[in-house]
């Protein structure tokens, strides 16, 4: 890990890579590109313990992210390798946990996947994200504290710039289209709370769920599209508390230890795809964008890390369509070799 910014644009072992933004996503698929071999560097304004995605409830469940048809095929690979981490949670924060979801109708495709009762992925970020950057740094990758003032900056250091910049690609890209869905949660003490509980619809400001992680309960939540506030209001937490204490009794005088509010990167579709870029100096760069994926990034992460590999292994310039659908049968190749 540095803070000290490089400008070599390449070096031993094949194209260097600069992956934009260190959430879920970005660190994602800078693991997998690194433990290809490769040169990478991963660039972020900020440490994984400070970013959006270190404020998510965890649970892999594919929510608030478009299109659903895709997302749910992402998800399902994604799956396998949170079933694989989950066999050493102390180390990845990944368990499989059971809960329940009602009212809700999941895809076929999950239920298989999950069971009934659901039993699915319940990651605890505090401890995954520190992993991914562990696991990344392992295999020769440098995370550098740098924030990119323009893709072309990136493309003037690097032959491919992966860009996994979530909310900020509206003012990089930039890409109007990317807008805030605001979630704010309430942590507290666990009362005896095992299993996770979920009320939530694509379309409500409001949702109920119950998530136990190892340092305490997740309450939430609120899903408030377009509102970038991003300090917590005691009025929506106290009311966050009241819907959680109707499953959960004790959780209405369990002691509060953290309030968190996160900004969700949703998009009217997920952008992955390829591109060519300039350097700002007459050369070019492929540049593959994963990013909008809603309240889902955690869920899809792995599914979508995949692709983006896929893009730059195939030095994909082809466009939205082509980016989204082809290639399908290299990307399960690529997940089982992942899961070793």
């Amino acid at each position: 890990m540095s803070d000290e910014p490089s400008t070599s644009r390449s070096g031993s072992g094949g194209a260097h890579v600069v992956v934009l933004g260190g959430g879920v996503m970005g660190l994602t698929t800078a693991v997998l590109l690194a433990e290809q071999g490769r040169p990478v560097r991963l660039w972020s304004p900020d440490r994984p313990g400070e970013t959006t995605s270190a404020v998510a409830g965890g649970l892999c469940w594919p929510y608030r992210i478009e299109p659903q048809e895709r997302a749910l095929e992402w998800a399902v690979r994604a799956f396998g390798q949170f079933s694989w981490l989950a066999e050493q949670p102390e180390l990845t924060g990944v368990r499989l946990v059971r809960g329940s979801m009602p009212g809700a109708t999941p895809p076929p495709e999950w239920t298989r996947l999950t069971g009934s009762p659901p039993r699915a992925p319940l990651v605890d970020m505090r401890t995954y994200l520190p992993y991914l950057l562990g696991r990344f740094e392992a295999a020769g990758g440098r995370w550098e504290r740098r924030a990119a003032g323009s893709l072309a900056e990136a493309a003037a250091v690097a032959d491919t710039v992966v860009n996994c910049t979530g909310l900020g690609a509206r003012e990089l890209v930039p890409d109007p289209s990317m807008r805030p869905v605001r979630g704010q949660v309430v942590v507290v003490e666990n009362p005896g709370v095992e299993e996770w509980y979920v009320d939530a619809s694509d379309d409500a400001d409001e949702t109920t769920y119950v998530l136990p992680q190892p340092h305490g309960v997740i309450l939430g939540g609120t899903a408030q599209d377009g509102s970038e506030e991003t300090a917590p209001d005691p009025a929506t937490a106290q009311a966050v508390v009241r819907r959680c204490a109707r499953i959960h009794p004790g959780l209405a005088t369990a002691r509060i230890l953290e309030h968190r509010v996160g900004l969700r990167p949703f998009r009217p579709g997920v952008r992955l795809a390829a591109e060519r870029i300039g350097d700002g100096a007459g050369g070019d760069a492929l540049c593959v964008h994963n990013y909008g994926h809603g309240g889902a990034g955690i869920t899809v992460s792995w599914g979508c890390a995949l692709d983006a590999v896929r893009l730059i292994d195939s030095g994909a310039g082809a466009g939205e369509e082509a980016g989204l659908n082809a290639g399908r049968d290299a990307a399960e190749g690529a997940a089982v070799d992942a899961a070793g």
